[in-house]
């Protein structure tokens, strides 16, 4: 069996558990001017620690203009203002637009690129301040990947950043963080992790280093997302959760994601639909699509999902897409792409756009043409999983 070639650029420290927000203040202790972007519900969680470093004689400057799946031109809104603060340190707290807006802030405040110039893989130069993320939901792995994505309205299409230097220094996921989330947050982010995990396992590109942690997070994501949905305070489903993130994060900058994403950024571009409802609507479709390239890794997915082994791998690879649609349907997941609003009469335009994302369709287990993605679109909107 020959195995890929694989590159493991993960942060140079992970702060995992229960508690763990409180050391942001051991990180921040040699910085004297911290740029904070941090999702507004957040804010008040941590006055007590904002007031930690302030005490230390830092100087901190505390946003929370997060726009979700953010456009270009919101994200260069905070260009001017954060270069003349001077920040020493940049820091994310919060979902996955929280932070990819902190790690683009980071390397593009000083004027050096400009955010066209850097869309696409290994186009950042540099970057002259320390980073650090912290995550507050369960879903998008933002604070360990070299990943940022941003909605290019003009294009009518989201767009990835992909560079080492998004790589935080140090990523923070505390799963108290959590307890707060609303159901639908919930469950449409806890299942954009269980997508991510499940194309980072199942694509081309997969490596056996990571298929170990994207099967255990897949475990841990399916036996726990539909607790956290009925009960958000459920601490063992919320580190369940948290930690399958985080593991499906350690996946994408390795081996990345496949055809659910590409086929999701044009709902995000057009449509304004979050990445993790985007994912998890189209999740199952694709699963169908792939799964007979890839039978027996579709296989131990079931398995991991706790489906109990027939032996016959054709039956468990398809069992894998009913159970993935099954745990959509208890989270009250969408279960089609009609039910979020979008019209039949634009499948055509968003397959269009899906074909561009090159970058993440190369990955696929499965070839996928145009006319492929229009057959998935159709099914997703729809509703049928066959």
């Amino acid at each position: 069996m020959t195995i890929n070639p694989v590159t493991l650029n993960w942060p140079n420290h992970i702060e995992f558990g229960l508690g763990k927000i409180k050391t942001l203040v051991n990180y921040l202790k040699d910085s004297k001017r911290v740029f904070v972007l941090i999702d507004p519900p957040i804010k008040p969680l941590l006055e007590d620690i904002f007031k930690e470093v302030s005490k230390l004689g830092i100087e901190l400057n505390i946003s929370t203009n997060v726009v979700p799946e953010p456009p270009i031109n919101e994200l260069k809104k905070h260009f001017d203002p954060v270069k003349k603060f001077s920040p020493d340190t940049v820091v994310g707290i919060g979902g996955g637009s929280a932070m990819d807006m902190a790690k683009l802030i980071a390397v593009l405040f000083d004027g050096s690129q400009k955010v066209e110039d850097v869309i696409g893989i290994g186009n950042v130069k540099s970057r002259n301040v320390k980073l650090i993320c912290a995550s507050t939901t369960s879903g998008t792995g933002s604070e360990v990947t070299p990943i940022a994505v941003l909605t290019d309205t003009e294009a009518k299409l989201k767009k990835g950043v992909v560079s080492p230097y998004l790589v935080p220094d140090v990523s923070i996921i505390d799963p108290d963080l959590t307890i707060g989330l609303p159901a639908a947050i919930t469950a449409a982010t806890g299942m954009d992790a269980m997508t991510h995990c499940i194309e980072a396992y199942t694509n081309k590109y997969a490596h056996p280093i990571i298929d170990n942690i994207t099967l255990e997070g897949i475990r841990l994501i399916g036996r726990s997302l539909e607790r956290a949905c009925n009960n958000g305070k459920d601490i063992e489903a919320r580190t369940d959760l948290a930690l399958g993130s985080l593991y499906g994060g350690l996946a994408l900058g390795p081996v990345n994601t496949a055809a659910v994403h590409a086929l999701a950024y044009p709902l995000g571009g057009e449509f304004k639909i979050s990445r993790g409802v985007s994912n998890s609507v189209l999740l199952p479709f694709v699963m169908q699509f792939n799964y007979t390239s890839s039978k027996e890794k579709y296989a131990n997915v079931a398995k991991a999902l706790g489906v109990k082994d027939t032996g016959n791998t054709e039956e468990m690879a398809h069992a894998a897409v009913k159970k993935v649609r099954e745990i959509s349907n208890k989270c009250k997941i969408p279960a089609s792409i009609k039910e979020l609003g979008i019209p039949e009469n634009a499948i055509n335009e968003m397959s269009e756009a899906a074909m561009k994302v090159v970058r993440l369709l190369g990955n696929n287990p499965r070839t996928v043409t145009l006319d492929d993605v229009k057959g998935i679109y159709r099914k997703a909107y729809d509703g049928v999983v066959g």
